[in-house]
């Protein structure tokens, strides 16, 4: 414990220092909550990285770059007199111990979903949305995360109160309905309502995912190192710049690696 606290606080003194207008870092003095947020979601998709590949020492350096995220937010948040690194700590604390009653308290529960039905009330009682509409509180899905994952939670939401299809097969006639609309959008000059119609596309195939209990996130991002992947080994079979190529030989190249890694 003593070896945990001696090295958040080294760390708390170097942000402090970085922070400081007397010899410290200029780039680290033009940052403001807003400028960094973008650094908040990447370490995080960093850390995620990390943790899939199994690699510790990655993970470890992940998390250290979250965690300087976490200290950087908390350090100009006490520069301002609006909050500190341990309110942060005293908050966090607090609601875990509100949001499990079972540990902390007297109730009982028997599953894991028991568990999370409970957290959602008592989140919903925080925010003061016990009796909002059901969109109100899904809007802060929309606003918080990322729209992939937005559109699972907002569906899933949706579907528990009976706002759901019969079966399946409704889901495929809107998938198909939705991309005629999306063709036709096309022919048009309007942007807006071009993407207006890829985004419906979009949400009905994460509806299709949510049908066939699918990650549609996990299923992106596999197809996302697939290519890559192939992609590499494409470069690696090029004897001229990249650019030289036509499109029937980057096929037949393209066709190669996939056929190399399927086989691997």
């Amino acid at each position: 414990m003593n070896s945990t606290l001696s090295a958040l606080q080294e760390l708390i003194e170097i942000v402090s220092k970085l922070r400081s207008p007397e010899g410290g870092c200029p780039w680290d003095l033009a940052q403001t909550p807003e400028t960094l947020t973008p650094y908040i979601v990447e370490e995080a998709y960093e850390v995620v990285d990390a943790i899939k590949s199994g690699d510790k020492k990655a993970i470890i350096d992940e998390l250290g770059d979250l965690l300087l995220q976490v200290v950087l937010q908390a350090q100009i948040g006490s520069e301002t007199n609006d909050f500190t690194l341990a309110e942060v700590a005293e908050s966090i604390s607090q609601k875990m111990i509100r949001r499990h009653p079972h540990v902390f308290g007297d109730v009982k529960v028997n599953s894991t979903e028991e568990v999370q039905q409970n957290w959602e009330e008592i989140k919903g009682a925080e925010l003061g949305e016990s009796n909002d509409l059901l969109s109100k509180k899904l809007s802060r899905y929309a606003r918080q995360l990322p729209p992939l994952m937005a559109a699972m939670k907002i569906s899933k939401k949706a579907a528990a109160v009976g706002f759901e299809w019969e079966n399946i097969d409704g889901v495929w006639e809107k998938f198909h309905e939705e991309l005629g609309e999306f063709q036709e959008a096309l022919n048009s000059e309007d942007q807006e309502h071009q993407e207006a119609e890829m985004g419906d596309i979009l949400f009905v195939l994460v509806q299709l995912a949510r049908w066939y209990d699918l990650n549609p996130e996990q299923a992106l991002q596999g197809t996302n190192h697939r290519f890559l992947k192939r992609f590499a080994l494409l470069e690696s079979m090029c004897d001229k710049p990249i650019s030289e190529y036509s499109l029937a030989e980057f096929e037949q190249m393209w066709q190669k690696a996939k056929l190399i890694i399927n086989n691997e």
